[in-house]
């Protein structure tokens, strides 16, 4: 499967974790805004990452990507087939991709991505916005997470690969979890990153990452 995007993303490093979780092979291709790749645009004619292409079926969004590798590879489950556990598991999704995701991207994106990456400047005021934002969200996170286990039921579900990806991405901004200050999620994130699919993903992302942080 061609996997279009960088993993700093969340959103990519989301499908790349799903993907390893379930067996399936991923190789990285370049892609995102502004790209005039045309295998790329076919994939996300919106120009935007994460996008797949499995085989000639053409995929964007990390979400939508979940739930179609989801129905194609069912194991392990991702994704419960419990109605009320499978609902808080969407419900993280989202948490993770236009809550925390929102706040958090204007400080990735204004500090590290367009400074950095795109080289178009930031604007440090959209920056400071969202590190206003994000404590009050963490802090609910901080009362969700239980003491053991997962976010949702007893097992390993996308809502915890969601958030977890957007709390690596933050980590690149100096916004990483403060240990001291939110002991339950420090301790299911310690969790989530032992697990060898995340461990293999991260192996991958840390050469690169190296590179882009040394800018």
């Amino acid at each position: 499967m061609k996997l279009y995007g960088a993993l700093l993303s969340p959103f990519v490093r989301k499908v790349a974790v799903i993907a390893t979780e379930k067996g399936v092979s991923w190789d990285l291709a370049r892609g995102g805004p502004g790209s005039t790749d045309p295998e790329f645009l076919t994939a996300s004619p919106l120009g935007k990452i994460p996008a797949i292409d499995d085989d000639g079926f053409t995929l964007a969004d990390s979400s939508a990507i979940a739930f179609y590798l989801e129905a194609k590879y069912p194991d392990p489950c991702l994704l419960p087939a419990d109605p009320q556990l499978r609902g808080k598991t969407v419900f993280w999704d989202e948490y993770a991709d236009t809550v925390l995701g929102t706040s958090g991207l204007k400080i990735l994106f204004n500090r590290l991505v367009g400074p950095k990456l795109l080289k178009v400047g930031g604007d440090e005021a959209i920056a400071l916005q969202g590190e206003a934002e994000l404590p009050r969200l963490l802090d609910w996170l901080e009362t969700q997470v239980p003491a053991q286990g997962w976010l949702v039921g007893e097992t390993f579900t996308l809502a915890d690969i969601a958030i977890a990806s957007i709390m690596r991405t933050l980590a690149y901004v100096g916004h990483g979890i403060d240990a001291a200050q939110r002991v339950m999620t420090a301790a299911w994130y310690d969790r989530v990153t032992a697990r060898p699919a995340w461990a293999a993903v991260a192996e991958r992302e840390e050469v690169v990452a190296k590179r882009i942080m040394a800018m």
